[in-house]
């Protein structure tokens, strides 16, 4: 496994940072990482949601039997101060996520398809009271139907999310499940 090859680095993306990842980077795969799973157990009381009126935005939740499909970006050594600076701003803002190195597999699109290289992940802390996985399938549509923070409503962020993930063929029975319940609550 590789971790610092030549000094270049791997950041593994579950959610937004898939398709709004904020840095350069040298190569973009498609991954599994193996033992989390992609959820809205993340309370949100700055972005989609209010103190009065939490929303819920996607993490990565610990899970042993569950694997999540994500991209992973290579980045250049040359610009690993930076990205580490800017993951570091945007992901830990709150501390409600752990930032971990663990493995990932490498997909598809490349030379290396099914190389295990190790990722910086960033998971749910589960004892952060940001932490929202006891809701219900059912608490979480309505919490996200009816929550807007100062980014906008918590709706347009969890179809933003499903639309995204649809469009790079990532299927995600979890949230396909949750997207049924969020329509029949609207």
């Amino acid at each position: 496994m590789t971790y610092w090859k030549d000094g270049d680095f791997w950041v593994f993306g579950y959610g937004s940072l898939m398709w709004k990842t904020g840095f350069d980077y040298l190569e973009r795969r498609v991954a599994i990482l193996n033992g989390y799973q992609r959820a809205f157990r993340l309370t949100s009381v700055r972005y989609r949601g209010t103190e009065e009126q939490p929303g819920l935005v996607v993490g990565l939740d610990w899970a042993p039997e569950a694997s999540c499909i994500g991209l992973a970006f290579r980045v250049c050594a040359s610009e690993a101060d930076d990205v580490r600076a800017y993951l570091s701003e945007r992901e830990l803002v709150t501390r409600s996520y752990f930032e971990i190195c663990t493995p990932v597999t490498l997909l598809c699109d490349g030379p290396s398809q099914g190389e295990t290289v190790d990722a910086i992940c960033y998971v749910l802390d589960r004892t952060h009271e940001q932490y929202a996985g006891q809701l219900s399938t059912q608490e979480q549509a309505e919490r996200i139907c009816r929550a807007c923070g100062p980014m906008g409503p918590n709706i347009e962020y969890f179809e933003n999310t499903i639309a995204h993930l649809a469009a790079m063929g990532i299927e995600d029975p979890a949230l396909l499940d949750l997207a049924e319940k969020v329509r029949t609550h609207r």
